[in-house]
């Protein structure tokens, strides 16, 4: 108990002084919305208890996926920094355990676990008490579940294969999620499965309505999870890293071609890229092969940009997660390291986009014009926008060999890793809509527009990398080696501007995209396909004559969303620039 209490201690004084400028502007956010959710599942409990259950089952899946994706979860107290205490493994688990119950989401989700109380009260008093412990337990088994998978994952991203088989099996199931109407609609499930009661996320709910096995269940899962987490941290500890001797060498004969053969190598032995790679992969496929259980094979052929976007966002801290060997870059004279990671990017992930674009737009009979359009197009802005966003917008990562015993973990930075990959995610996007729109439209026509458009965005934006990387190569450096951010970046702007300013701002760039990519760019091809009657996209509902003007409007609604997020901060920036 008392290596419980005394880790508590820690990560609350941790936390005290972590939350501060962006940092902490980003976790406000964070913390209304999961307020907001939390605040909707207790209104389920008011509905309905199916309802509730399938709300549930939400947050199970967000515990256990949600750190995966975002860079290996809650690290504050890692299991490395008690090696050498001799703690035996079940004692050290208990107290990361009670630590982690320390913290925002833990309590946003003990807030969405009211529902258990609000189901109890309406039951009786009985169940009522009955569904205090449930909301222990249940939250117990969340943060045990998501540490579990977290270690799992870390485990399997120290082997090659491991790392492969992860990223496949993430990307499934993110893009099973993202598709879950297809398969409601493909097996004729059309109200809340009752599979979500059996859930351990629904035990605690079947326990308040009387059925008490189901709280035992809870207590021996909560057990079976802390023993499971403790022989995971003990692996994890004393786990080796695997060794890389025995490759060929590989040489060039260029500045550039040398920066070529050390990406490529990169992208053949770090685990963590493999794990990027095979996700973009496995995402992009089976979300665009999901509709196939519907007979639909429409979005088929979009597997290789899809493929494209989401492995520019997995990339989209280029720089930042070489950690501090950018001094090498930046101490050898003339080398030109932008275009030699842009060519090495290319060279990773286009061969693999043109096979996708080509072989399924093949298989499902066109459309080939606007395939064909987006494939250079994206595949040129995406090799433009990795490296420029890369040093424009810098996420201070961990040096490769000082990574932690979760591999997911490359920088201490989340929000700012989440945001940089949204953010990339809608640029990519925008490169291609010139060439997607001239093709649908003009026919092949737009295919020329994609190629010039793809050569313009990687020739321009990579110049305009290359000419920061050497004007500010030593702040970049500064950056990764301290983690703050010289005081004339954009954070220093975003800090001068008042706390609705800020508001007003955050929303405008974090709900922009809504009307913008999905209302207004996917309507648009959604509607040039007719498919119509589409599942949320407006555009698709509409008369004929107000299809592309309904989508054209949300585009234009999306861009002045951003655009005001960009004038309320150079508004207020304008005064101190002069």
């Amino acid at each position: 108990m008392a290596v419980a209490l005394t880790m508590t201690r820690m990560k609350l004084a941790v936390l005290r002084h972590a939350f501060h400028g962006t940092r902490a502007q980003m976790a406000g956010t964070g913390a209304v919305l999961g307020v907001l959710l939390a605040a909707g599942t207790v209104y389920l409990a008011f509905v309905g208890p199916d309802l509730l259950a399938a709300g549930y089952a939400v947050w199970l899946l967000g515990w256990m996926l949600g750190p995966v994706f975002m860079g290996g979860g809650d690290e504050t107290l890692r299991p490395e920094y008690f090696s050498l205490l001799g703690l035996p493994p079940r004692r050290l688990a208990t107290g990361l355990l009670v630590a982690a119950f320390v913290g925002v989401a833990p309590l946003v989700s003990l807030g969405a676990l009211l529902g258990l109380l609000v189901a109890g009260v309406r039951l009786g008093a009985v169940n009522a008490l009955v569904a205090v412990v449930a909301m222990v337990l249940q939250l117990a088994v969340f943060v045990l579940l998501s540490k579990v998978s977290v270690a799992v994952v870390g485990l399997a991203l120290r082997s090659r294969p491991g790392a492969l088989a992860s990223g496949l099996i993430n990307g499934a199931i993110l893009a099973a999620l993202g598709q879950i109407w297809v398969f409601f609609w493909a097996f004729g499930q059309t109200g809340v499965p009752a599979a979500v009661w059996y859930l351990p996320s629904g035990w605690g709910l079947l326990a308040v309505r009387g059925q008490w096995w189901a709280l035992g269940a809870l207590a021996v899962l909560a057990l079976l999870l802390l023993g499971a987490w403790a022989a995971l941290i003990t692996r994890r500890v004393g786990a080796a890293r695997v060794s890389a001797g025995g490759r060929r060498p590989i040489t060039a004969g260029t500045a550039v071609g040398a920066v070529v053969a050390k990406e490529l190598r990169t992208w053949s032995r770090d685990l963590v890229r493999n794990h990027q790679f095979a996700f973009a992969l496995s995402y992009a496929l089976c979300f665009t092969a999901s509709p196939l259980l519907l007979g639909w094979d429409a979005m088929l052929p979009y597997a290789g940009p899809v493929f494209v976007v989401m492995a520019a966002a997995m990339t989209a801290n280029l720089y930042g997660t070489d950690g501090t060997a950018l001094w090498l870059t930046l101490m050898t004279p003339g080398a030109s390291d932008v275009r030699g990671r842009q060519l090495a990017w290319l060279s990773a992930h286009a061969p693999v986009t043109i096979v996708l674009a080509v072989a399924f737009t093949a298989i499902a009979g066109g459309p080939w014009p606007p395939v064909l359009a987006l494939v250079p197009a994206l595949l040129g802005g995406a090799a433009g926008l990795v490296p420029l966003i890369s040093v424009y917008a810098l996420v201070p990562g961990t040096d490769p060999h000082r990574r932690a015993g979760n591999p997911l973990r490359t920088s201490e930075d989340d929000g700012g890793l989440t945001g940089l990959a949204y953010l990339m995610l809608v640029l990519v996007v925008l490169t291609g809509a010139p060439a997607v729109l001239t093709a649908i439209r003009y026919g092949w026509a737009g295919v020329a527009v994609g190629a010039g458009s793809g050569a313009l965005c990687y020739w321009g934006l990579g110049l305009l990398a290359e000419r920061r990387l050497r004007a500010h190569g030593p702040e970049l450096l500064d950056v990764m080696r301290t983690g703050r951010r010289p005081r004339t970046s954009m954070t220093s702007r975003f800090d001068q501007l008042s706390r609705t300013q800020k508001t007003v701002a955050g929303w405008c760039f974090g709900f922009g995209a809504i009307p913008l990519i999905p209302q207004g760019v996917l309507a648009a091809v959604f509607v040039s396909d007719d498919m119509l009657r589409h599942s949320w996209f407006l555009a698709t509902y509409m008369p004929p004559g107000l299809r592309y003007p309904v989508a054209a409007a949300f585009v234009l609604l999306g861009l002045a969303i951003y655009g005001t997020g960009v004038w309320i901060i150079r508004r207020r920036s304008a005064p101190a620039a002069s």
